[in-house]
């Protein structure tokens, strides 16, 4: 009788463990389905897909920055919020430009192993601050897991996925920063809060 109340109870502690561990990374992901919110301020940057530097407006739909990758992958920055628990969420929409399914490159997640026994991510994004000379990393949860949308592997012609990163927030004299992804083009972008 005692193993029997031990093994339902063991259940029981794995299935709230694994109930909050989803209801966290729910919270964590910031509604990654269709983003309506609006950046309250009005930020710019420059387009990397060759027009030059244009001013975006608080209600405007157009992205912060475009940049292009490989086989017609095309990421829209949408925001790169920093927010008062010491980092910044870069949001973004990828998207499938191409005329044929397309398989993500494994060079997104970057090159740590850390990263990288994780599958398939976003983990190879930088944020760099020319001004204080430093670069920053994607955050990684307590077991090494990137803080970045994960579990991708293709796109079909003319797909989007919405996408995600966090990172250490620069100093909060920084207001720009550049955006690297491996086999993007990269970009400026303005830290909006």
């Amino acid at each position: 009788m005692s193993i029997r109340f031990t093994a339902k109870a063991r259940r029981g502690m794995v299935a709230l463990a694994l109930a909050a561990g989803l209801a966290l990374g729910a919270a964590g992901c910031g509604g990654s389905g269709g983003d309506t919110k609006k950046p309250d301020s009005s930020p710019s940057a420059s387009k990397v897909s060759g027009s030059g530097p244009s001013a975006q407006e608080g209600q405007s739909d157009q992205p912060l920055a475009e940049l292009r990758g490989s086989d017609g992958l095309l990421l829209q920055v949408t925001s790169a919020q920093r927010d008062s628990g010491g980092f910044v969420t870069v949001n973004g929409i990828m998207k499938n430009d191409g005329a044929q399914t397309l398989v993500i490159p494994s060079a997104l997640s970057g090159n740590e192993t850390e990263i990288i026994k994780n599958g398939k991510s976003l983990g190879g994004a930088t944020l760099v601050d020319p001004q204080g000379k430093k670069r920053y990393y994607v955050l990684r949860d307590t077991e090494g897991r990137p803080l970045t949308t994960t579990g991708f592997s293709t796109l079909k012609a003319g797909d989007t996925l919405a996408v995600f990163m966090q990172f250490p927030a620069p100093p909060a004299n920084t207001g720009q920063v550049e955006f690297q992804l491996p086999t993007f083009s990269s970009a400026t972008l303005r830290i909006s809060g």
